[in-house]
């Protein structure tokens, strides 16, 4: 079997780990840990806890789901349709972005020849278990590969990189010499990580970068022989995941943050420094304020790092956890506009030529997106999330299949979720434009709370540890543009709520938005997904939680 739960979705009810145990388990309270590829034996307690989830979060095989194994391929969209059962559709990226999209084009109807192209050999696989279960040897990396929703009858053209796009002749050229002819292209190409600054320092043994499948292979290698001790470079959450799978391990591990606290450049500093206690508590050495400035070895392996503040870390595993790079180097000279911000498109995921207009025959989705939000100001982000990813590619699907006046516009609220320490910490909205925060709910004391974040009066972003259920109200709130602070009773409300500035570097986003004034979005689906501008109230207040009894 093939599974993958939505962990957007997940509120830890836990109701997988009553029925099927031997395939899903919490860490901690609330961090589900399972197995994506359980043996047939479990088939049956699977299927009801499928069945079971209150949020429908488990994900399985089309072969293996009762439900879809039945369907047909559903009848083309009504009305004028611009692509027919002899157009082609490619999709560049073999990835979770590019695979929700093919199976979205086919749910929408396309009945025409669809390629998938891949640089890499394997099939799509999920990425989040390769800092978690993979690392900590409790899945193997083969068993990462996503399951089919959809039968996808496609071309696949897997560990062949795609080095360029002839707009004109409405071809993509691959490495071998090839190339495929499209009427519709979606591009799906992604992130990989970002490699040590010097070189001679990346080519040592011993040091890795964590992004891929053969990359979460090679560093399980290396951790299952023991080293004396890792040194990540970088409190992201990737390389606090890191290390939270060596303390797992019972390897001794340090990590060197350029900033005041672990997590603090994505989640500020209030709550970093908390992420930093959690990480202290569980035996990291955790140096802040830092940077690493040279990586020495000896012999071509790595024997440690100098850090900026003079000290010398030992170490014979060094992890480069410093940032995503997005793969647009083969749109080069395509005259799309693309650059190290990624791909740029409107909200119905159509990318922009180099003049700023609109094409109609090319699409993009996933982490190389660079798309316009209203919510956040309306300026253009890039979001590497996974439910991002499968949102923004299920729009960019419908919109390539039917015409102009029944498209649809991107404009979920992003949700992410890291699991570190025993602990799931999620985030809806948009952390980073934040100035201020609150504690609204839980104990900080006990390691369970949620921190809102606003920025001028408006809630923009929701953070929980360990609070999980608590976010789709706060997620609503920040799409109907509630006030911020909040003034709501809550069901686990915080003993103490006072105003912090939220401690995030210089804001990377512009936020154009008028004091005065709000763009809100209404609908739960993307076909229902409006944009609303409403004029600020003074007596605006964020909707309250049933108080519980």
């Amino acid at each position: 079997m093939r599974l993958v739960v939505d962990m957007t979705k997940c509120q830890s009810y836990a109701q997988c780990c009553f029925l099927a145990p031997e395939s899903f388990t919490f860490q901690g309270q609330e961090a589900l840990v399972y197995d994506p590829a359980p043996t047939d034996a479990h088939r049956g307690k699977i299927l009801q806890a499928a069945a079971a989830c209150p949020v429908q979060a488990i994900l399985l095989d089309r072969s293996d789901d009762p439900t879809l194994a039945r369907r047909e391929l559903p009848a083309p969209p009504p009305g004028p349709t611009p692509l027919g059962p002899e157009s082609r559709v490619v999709v560049v990226g073999a990835s979770l972005a590019g695979l929700r999209g093919a199976e979205a084009l086919r749910r929408e109807g396309f009945r025409g020849e669809l390629t998938i192209i891949g640089d890499e050999p394997e099939e799509p696989y999920d990425r989040p278990p390769l800092s978690k279960q993979v690392l900590s040897g409790r899945v193997a990396p083969e068993s990462t590969t996503l399951p089919r929703l959809e039968d996808l009858d496609a071309g696949w053209r897997l560990g062949v990189a795609a080095t360029g796009l002839d707009l004109d002749a409405k071809q993509v050229l691959l490495a071998d010499g090839e190339h495929i002819a499209f009427d519709r292209l979606l591009i799906a190409t992604g992130t990989r990580a970002r490699p040590w600054v010097d070189p001679d320092g990346a080519g040592l043994d011993g040091v890795f970068t964590l992004r891929t499948v053969d990359d979460s292979r090679r560093l399980r290698a290396a951790l299952e022989a023991r080293p004396a001790r890792v040194l990540v470079v970088g409190g992201g959450f990737t390389g606090s995941e890191v290390a939270s799978v060596c303390r797992d391990l019972d390897l001794p591990v340090t990590v060197a943050v350029r900033g005041p606290a672990p997590l603090a450049g994505a989640l500020g500093a209030v709550v970093g420094r908390i992420a930093g206690d959690v990480q202290r508590d569980h035996g990291v050495d955790l140096r802040c304020d830092v940077s690493v400035t040279t990586l020495e070895g000896q012999d071509g392996r790595v024997r440690g790092a100098r850090l900026s503040d003079g000290t010398f870390v030992e170490a014979d595993v060094v992890v480069v956890a410093t940032g995503a790079v997005r793969n647009v180097e083969w749109l080069e000279g395509s005259g799309l506009s693309s650059g190290e911000w990624g791909v740029t498109c409107d909200a119905g995921c159509r990318v922009f030529d180099l003049n700023g207009v609109v094409t109609d025959d090319v699409f993009v989705a996933g982490d190389v997106a660079r798309f316009p939000h209203p919510v956040f100001g309306a300026e253009f982000m890039a979001m590497e999330h996974w439910g991002n990813a499968v949102e923004q590619a299920r729009v960019a699907a419908h919109n390539m299949v039917t015409g102009q006046v029944r498209r649809w516009a991107h404009l979920s609220v992003p949700v992410f979720w890291s699991i570190q320490f025993g602990h799931v910490i999620k985030s809806v909205g948009v952390p980073s434009v934040a100035d201020e925060v609150m504690i609204t709910q839980g104990s900080v004391e006990d390691r369970s709370f949620v921190a809102v974040y606003g920025r001028q009066g408006r809630t923009v972003a929701a953070v929980s540890f360990d609070q999980s259920k608590l976010l789709e109200h706060h997620r609503r709130a920040i799409a109907e543009g509630a006030a911020f602070p909040p003034d709501a009773s809550t069901v686990n409300e915080a003993p103490d709520q006072d105003l912090e500035p939220a401690g995030l570097p210089s804001t990377r986003t512009p936020w154009a938005v008028a004091e005065e004034t709000d763009l809100v979005v209404t609908g739960d689906e993307p076909s229902e997904w409006r944009t609303t501008w409403r004029p600020r109230r003074a007596d605006d207040q964020q909707p309250q939680l049933a108080r519980q009894e």
